[in-house]
């Protein structure tokens, strides 16, 4: 009787051991796509689930998510003709547009009962040496340069995209989108310069001075192409770096921000020349710019 009672309880220990891996093993793996970043933070990283967004620091999402009412009429709409769509989201779990943004959009995908297998998300990194990028470069070539980016694949091809934010609403503009209507994204100066570079780059150099007069009329201020180039920067795509921060310093060329960026550009190729007289440019304009007076002492100790 004692040799069966100390098996029993044997087992039952054992079956505690085991249930106790079992929960702490489910409960590491619940949050995918979680890290913490340098300053011991949590962010989402790479592809994420929706149970991603249960995490304690991430309840900015249930809140944004509960608090929107949807157009009825539209989602019923959208219910029939988004169903042969797939979306990719890519985010940014610590910008302020992705935290509004992000629950709004996929309340609007639940409510049309798109299936979660014809959405991905991908959370998005945002220090220097990954600005914008997914740890398995989910984002390469497909020029996803603000966040939230909301694209829209039908067949295997892009179709349309929303950037940051809606137009009107998401649930008309998703509703424009799947209609075939006329839907033209936010920042058309960066599609225009992306689709040159990547297509018709010989042109661009007898194209310039076309590009030079037009681009104030459809950018979004001198930040649209500023944004850009660093993300090819730091995406080591650097001759459309270098273009981009250059044609903005032609397109603006008295504000302090795009000389400024400029002379951080060539200061990241070792060419100090150049980047001395685009940071003292941007003195002139700006004489409290404190960043390129760090840089330009920051590169006389260099030479």
């Amino acid at each position: 009787m004692f040799v069966k009672n100390n098996v029993l309880i044997m087992k039952k220990q054992i079956l505690i051991l085991i249930s106790f891996f079992l929960f702490n093993v489910g409960f590491t793996q619940h949050t995918k796509g979680l890290v913490t970043n340098e300053k011991g933070k949590s962010m989402l990283l790479g592809e994420v689930n929706r149970a991603s967004f249960n995490h304690k620091d991430f309840d900015w999402f249930s809140k944004n998510y509960d608090a929107y009412l949807s157009n009825d009429k539209i989602i019923n709409l959208l219910k029939d003709e988004l169903q042969s769509y797939k979306i990719k989201v890519f985010f940014g779990s610590w910008c302020g547009d992705s935290k509004r943004n992000v629950p709004v959009f996929l309340k609007i995908l639940d409510e049309s009962n798109l299936s979660k297998e014809h959405i991905e998300i991908i959370a998005l990194d945002r220090k220097d040496e990954a600005y914008k990028q997914s740890p398995n470069r989910a984002e390469k070539g497909l020029n996803i340069h603000r966040v939230p980016t909301f694209i829209f694949y039908k067949d295997g091809k892009e179709i349309n995209r929303i950037v940051e934010h809606p137009k009107e609403t998401f649930e008309r503009d998703i509703l424009k989108i799947i209609q075939g209507k006329k839907y033209v994204s936010k920042y058309k100066a960066v599609k225009l310069i992306d689709t040159l570079l990547n297509n018709q780059r010989e042109s661009l150099e007898t194209q310039e001075k076309q590009l030079i007069r037009y681009l104030p009329e459809i950018a979004e201020g001198v930040k649209e192409l500023n944004t850009y180039g660093f993300v090819k920067l730091y995406a080591n795509e650097l001759e459309k770096a270098r273009y981009a921060f250059e044609l903005n310093a032609k397109v603006y060329p008295n504000h302090y921000v795009t000389h400024f960026s400029l002379g951080k550009f060539y200061y990241q190729e070792k060419n100090y020349k150049k980047a001395l007289e685009s940071l003292y440019k941007s003195l002139s304009l700006n004489s409290k710019n404190e960043k390129a007076k760090e840089l330009i002492k920051e590169i006389e100790h260099h030479i």
